[in-house]
């Protein structure tokens, strides 16, 4: 069965056997391994990836089901290249231990920061709850959300204003 999506901002297609999932067509059939296998049974949350803008669970959906859509993976977060801030927030705030469950939680933080700009503690966390840290390392995933929104909202503020939120205006 032929099935064509956009991933990554990407036209991508291939001839797949129905019951192919989503999580292994992008793995397999286009090779990006960025996206993770932890459960099968969409427990973890380490295959997230974004369709059509909203989180879902790749290991749960077959890649037919999504034929058409724009599908976003964890190689598609860079904004060429620089970083993007959730991973510079990943980065500068330690949210990450062992990297596994990282693709899914920044792919989480970023959809809910581009829908809730300024997040608190509990937004994110109930955001990220269908995730699993195996390191538990899910306080510093939290700074890790909240110095991205922070780097979002001053990336859209007006040059006047991102001197003020820098601390040398007024």
């Amino acid at each position: 069965m032929k099935v064509s999506m956009r991933v990554n901002g990407a036209e991508k297609s291939g001839d797949i056997e129905p019951r192919v999932l989503l999580v292994d067509f992008i793995r397999t059939n286009l090779g990006m391994t960025g996206t993770h296998v932890g459960c099968d049974t969409s427990s973890c949350g380490a295959c997230t990836v974004l369709v059509n803008g909203d989180p879902v669970k790749s290991c749960t959906l077959l890649a037919v089901q999504v034929d058409g859509s724009e599908v976003k993976t964890i190689e598609g977060i860079a904004q060429g290249a620089a970083l993007a801030p959730i991973q510079v927030g990943f980065h500068e705030e330690h949210g990450l231990q062992c990297g596994f469950c990282t693709p899914g939680m920044m792919l989480i933080g970023e959809e809910l920061i581009s829908r809730i700009p300024n997040p608190t503690d509990e937004q994110i966390r109930w955001a990220i709850s269908g995730n699993i840290c195996r390191c538990t390392g899910y306080m510093n995933i939290v700074k890790a959300v909240q110095h991205a929104a922070k780097l979002t909202a001053a990336a859209k503020a007006p040059a006047g204003k991102e001197a003020a939120m820098a601390g040398g205006g007024e």
